[in-house]
Formats: C-alpha cells, sequence, structure tokens
C-alpha cells in the first residue's frame, strides 16, 4: 500500500528528530552543492562585491555586469567580450563562450569549511 504524501512528511519528520536527538546537533538546511556560499576572488569582487554567496547568485550577478555593460558579442550572443574587469577573471582570453564562463569562476571561488 503507498503511502500518502502527508504520512510520508510526517515520517521524515520523525526520523529527523529522532537523528537530532541521537546526535545532539541541530538539523542542517539544504547549504550545500550550489547553494553553499562561496568566498570571491578580490578580483571577481569587484563585479559581484566582497560578500560571500551562493554561486548561483555570484553567476547571476556576473549576468547582470555583462548585460548591464553590453559585452554579449553582437552576431553570437552566446560569446562574451570581457572588458577589463572580467578579463581579470577570465584569464587571458578576450573572448568566451557563456559555457566556458563557468568554469573560468571556478577558479575565483572558495568555498567555506
Amino acid at each position: 500500500m503507498a503511502r500518502t504524501a502527508e504520512k510520508r512528511g510526517k515520517d521524515e519528520t520523525k526520523a529527523a528528530v529522532k537523528k537530532v536527538k541521537a546526535t545532539g546537533k541541530p538539523a542542517g538546511g539544504a547549504r550545500g552543492g550550489i547553494t553553499a556560499p562561496v568566498t570571491p576572488s578580490p578580483e571577481l569582487a569587484e563585479i559581484v562585491g566582497k560578500a560571500d554567496l551562493p554561486r548561483s547568485e555570484v553567476v547571476k550577478k556576473v549576468w547582470d555586469y555583462i548585460k548591464k555593460n553590453d559585452l554579449q558579442d553582437a552576431k553570437d550572443r552566446r560569446q562574451i567580450n570581457a572588458d577589463e574587469k572580467l578579463g581579470k577573471v577570465l584569464g587571458k582570453k578576450k573572448s568566451v563562450s557563456m559555457f566556458e564562463m563557468n568554469k573560468h569562476l571556478s577558479g575565483h571561488l572558495t568555498a567555506k569549511k
């Protein structure tokens, strides 16, 4: 017999409460992966700010900067033409694809431990 969503939710809550009591540690939220806070490098901080942000927010702020400064290539919108600030993050390349950009960003992000 299949459990209802309500029953499943109650069971999961009970299990979480039991785990907290057994370990003595508070239940952690979903703060891993793309939602975990990361620290930007000084070069990247010029674009996104110095505060720790989730990776998704960093990418969003970089895209806001790209659109605000009209850095997408006119013919191929998937290409990003670096200005002086963005060039520090993207390395020596003057133009990168939007998919390549994330690879370059990861080198400028430090995860919290």
